[in-house]
């Protein structure tokens, strides 16, 4: 009986802070800058992306309280939201960058080049270097080196099977490499 009152717990909770507005702003308030901070960690430095996926994350988080079941704390279950918000922002900007790819080769090859990031730290260079890769690689980096995920979560994340993401990590890696040595020869 214990054992059910200590599961039930956070979940009671979780709803209390649905009950009004004053206790929904605490919880917010309690809540936000955690879920901040891990979103930031993986933008790649745009305070405004991380800003917007975070928003996204307490919507959905409301849309679908009532599917918290209580088995993790509400961080952890808000960072794996905020997780799925972040793919699906990769997934977009990988749609967006072979839209504008294709577009760059009929019109001209010089567009397609990015500017390297100029960082003398080297939190800075990895930033840099991975803003450089395309988003489906930063995506698959972050998600198995930051988050710590394993091949096949990194491939639901993406919705990619397990060997099309060992060989986008592979290229990712590659690719991070050129792209770190570019930003480090730029210092």
């Amino acid at each position: 009986m214990a054992e059910s009152a200590v599961s039930t717990a956070p979940v009671t909770e979780f709803h209390a802070a649905f009950a009004d507005e004053a206790a929904f702003r605490a919880w917010y308030d309690r809540t936000v800058p955690r879920v901040y901070a891990f979103l930031a960690s993986r933008c790649g430095g745009s305070g405004s992306l991380a800003e917007e996926l975070t928003q996204q994350t307490f919507v959905e988080a409301v849309r679908r309280r009532d599917r918290f079941d209580g088995r993790s704390d509400v961080v952890t279950w808000l960072c794996a939201i905020g997780r799925h918000k972040l793919a699906d922002h990769f997934r977009r900007l990988e749609r967006e960058e072979r839209r504008r790819l294709r577009l760059v080769a009929v019109a001209s090859p010089a567009e397609a080049q990015v500017e390297p990031w100029q960082g003398a730290e080297r939190r800075q260079a990895i930033e840099a270097a991975l803003v450089q890769l395309p988003a489906s690689q930063r995506a698959a980096l972050v998600f198995r080196y930051l988050d710590g995920l394993s091949v096949r979560e990194v491939a639901d994340a993406l919705g990619r099977s397990a060997t099309a993401t060992e060989s986008l990590l592979a290229r990712a890696r590659d690719s991070f490499e050129r792209s770190y040595g570019e930003v480090g020869d730029g210092d």
